[in-house]
């Protein structure tokens, strides 16, 4: 699978973002999806990630309540609404499809296709 992610830009703090990560091929729907973002100087994080059916979410605790992941299938679409963005949001944010088990979903092993990364900048 091919992913494209795409709506980062520049924000100002308290405003808010949608990503969206469009997919190709057939089988979207058998992936678990999932959004890091990396910051400069630092590792790439886990953020949020939606399970194949998009029946389960999960949140790292800095965005918990300001993230909202979903997905379409129909669509082979998965967004991430951004809102009361803060600066220490600014990074690269990726979009990653895999199929591993629910407690790997929040590592980086657990997906093995990746988008190539959109940017959000969030002035303070």
């Amino acid at each position: 699978v091919q992913l494209q992610a795409s709506g980062g830009g520049l924000v100002q703090a308290g405003g808010s973002l949608r990503l969206s990560c469009a997919a190709s091929g057939r089988t979207f729907s058998s992936y678990n999806m999932g959004w890091f973002r990396q910051a400069p100087g630092n590792e790439r994080e886990f953020v949020a990630c939606i399970t194949r059916s998009g029946g389960r979410t999960y949140y790292e605790d800095s965005v918990q309540g300001r993230f909202t992941i979903k997905r379409d299938n129909a669509e082979k679409t998965t967004y991430l609404q951004m809102n009361s963005l803060k600066p220490e949001d600014t990074a690269i944010y990726y979009c990653a499809a895999g199929t591993a088990i629910i407690s790997n979903l929040r590592r980086r092993e657990g997906y093995r296709y990746w988008g190539q990364g959109t940017l959000v900048t969030v002035s303070s």
